[in-house]
């Protein structure tokens, strides 16, 4: 089993992701509670999980690469049942929790998976809105268009343009 060095919550990195969620325990007692109040942190490439948000140092930790996450309803068979997610990983222990709320047990799948998409990825994700409108990087696509081609020839011979006709004479300026 990799273990990651216990950070305190302070020294997680990039919080992507944090708030208090309900985790499952790995042994069911009979007399401890199965789900436990958990500040849980998310960055990068690591899941954190606290006894409270003042906590110096995470009760566990896990890398989240080559995980997956999804809602799971059959978690939970009171009214907290939709407000429930878990993080599968084949060959390594799954991670179960509930949310305060439907949506927010989505925010945190979606959350989890953009970053898993992000880890899988040898590209930068970008928003196609954001997307540059210039190439500055040759391919062979691009190599016949004309926007390529903006290089002055030096062998054109030199406009010669009216310095006059640069500046425009508002009336009442001689």
């Amino acid at each position: 089993l990799e273990e990651i060095t216990p950070k305190a919550i302070q020294d997680t990195g990039t919080i992507l992701k944090q708030g208090y969620l309900e985790k499952r325990s790995r042994e069911h007692s009979f007399f401890g509670s199965e789900w436990q109040k958990r500040w849980c942190v998310l960055n990068r490439r690591t899941f954190y999980y606290y006894a409270s948000e003042k906590s110096k140092q995470p009760k566990g930790n896990f890398s989240i690469e080559n995980y997956s996450a999804r809602l799971a309803s059959h978690l939970r068979k009171d009214s907290r049942k939709r407000c429930c997610f878990e993080l599968i990983c084949p060959g390594k222990r799954t991670y179960e929790f509930t949310a305060p709320s439907p949506a927010e047990a989505e925010d945190w799948v979606d959350q989890i998976q953009f970053l898993l998409k992000d880890l899988s990825s040898l590209t930068i994700p970008y928003d196609e809105e954001d997307e540059e409108t210039y190439n500055d990087v040759d391919s062979s696509d691009s190599m016949n268009t004309a926007s390529h081609n903006t290089t002055l020839n030096q062998d054109e011979p030199n406009l010669e343009v009216e310095e006059d006709d640069i500046y425009e004479v508002l009336p009442g300026e001689q």
